[in-house]
C-alpha cells in the first residue's frame, strides 16, 4: 500500500473485505465507492498542490522581471 493511503481509503478497503467475506454485497459496493472517493480526493489534493507550486513560480518569475525593469 502506498504511504499516502488515506484513512478513508483504508475504511473502504475494510468495508469491502467485510462485505465480501460476509456476503453483504451492499457493504462491498460501499467500500469500493469509499475507495473511489478517497482516490478522487487524493487526486484533487495533488492537483491543488501542483497549481499552488505553479502560481508561486509564476509570482517569483514576475517579481524577477519587475526587478529587471
Amino acid at each position: 500500500m502506498p504511504e499516502d493511503t488515506s484513512a478513508e481509503d483504508l475504511k473502504g478497503r475494510a468495508k469491502e473485505a467485510v462485505g465480501a467475506i460476509t456476503g453483504q454485497d451492499d457493504w462491498a459496493r460501499e467500500g469500493q465507492e469509499q475507495q473511489k472517493k478517497a482516490d478522487a480526493e487524493d487526486t484533487a489534493r495533488q492537483k491543488e498542490a501542483e497549481a499552488q507550486k505553479a502560481r508561486a513560480e509564476a509570482d517569483e518569475k514576475e517579481a524577477d522581471q519587475r526587478k529587471q525593469q
